[in-house]
């Protein structure tokens, strides 16, 4: 997955810390900088991009009079100091709403919400090809066909993966809405799986790289299914 973007704000440090923040996701890449409505019309006249990091409040033209210009627009990311625009935003479909200053962890988490969001005409989520977690002092980038699965520990959650574990400080059901649904599966009310990564099951009991994950009690239809 690439998602090609641009900015559109009036200020020019707005576009500096967005710039900096994205040199973080690999997949992400910048197509074009646009300092206020009409700029970015031109560009949409004869271009595309799959994502737009949209400020509002804009000298002749706003983000919003701009977005609704655009007859197929893109996914947004709304960044703004004026939190009173966000129930407008959402009512135009965007896909999140960041008031100014935000910081790296709000960012990525709406970058997720980009990476999950399901695609006009499909019928399923689409899992993200790789998400970002905290882990004590950093961001760790994981690429999802590697996590073999995940154990809860209160508030926190162990991520077990190919190469090790990360220790990240989100409740599993958090981790579950940023993994999807294509190929994770929650076996207990402490374990999600990577069902591409199951060797075997054995009555309440799940193998991966010999591991064994416990199957709750009311997670077993959800087994039973995936065996057929």
């Amino acid at each position: 997955m690439e998602l090609n973007y641009v900015i559109v704000d009036d200020e020019p440090i707005a576009h500096r810390i967005i710039e900096g923040y994205c040199e973080n996701f690999s997949f992400l890449s910048k197509v074009g900088n646009f300092y206020n409505g009409f700029e970015a019309l031109g560009f949409f006249r004869t271009a595309k991009a799959d994502l737009i990091f949209l400020d509002i409040n804009m000298p002749k033209l706003s983000g919003f009079e701009m977005l609704r210009s655009l007859t197929n627009p893109p996914k947004v990311i709304v960044t703004s100091a004026h939190r009173e625009f966000a129930l407008q935003g959402y009512e135009l479909d965007i896909s999140d709403y960041l008031l100014k200053p935000f910081g790296l962890d709000r960012f990525i988490k709406a970058i997720n919400k980009v990476a999950v969001s399901k695609p006009e005409g499909l019928q399923h989520e689409v899992e993200p090809e790789r998400i970002f977690l905290k882990s004590d002092k950093r961001h760790v980038q994981l690429e999802l066909h590697k996590v073999l699965y995940v154990e809860a520990l209160g508030n926190y959650c162990k991520v077990f993966h190919q190469d090790g574990m990360v220790i990240c400080p989100e409740k599993i059901s958090e981790l579950e809405g940023k993994l999807g649904k294509g190929h994770f599966l929650r076996v207990h009310k402490s374990y999600i799986v990577n069902t591409a990564k199951i060797e075997a099951v054995e009555g309440n009991r799940i193998k991966i790289k010999g591991a064994e994950i416990p199957v709750g009690q009311t997670y077993k239809g959800e087994i039973n299914r995936l065996l057929g």
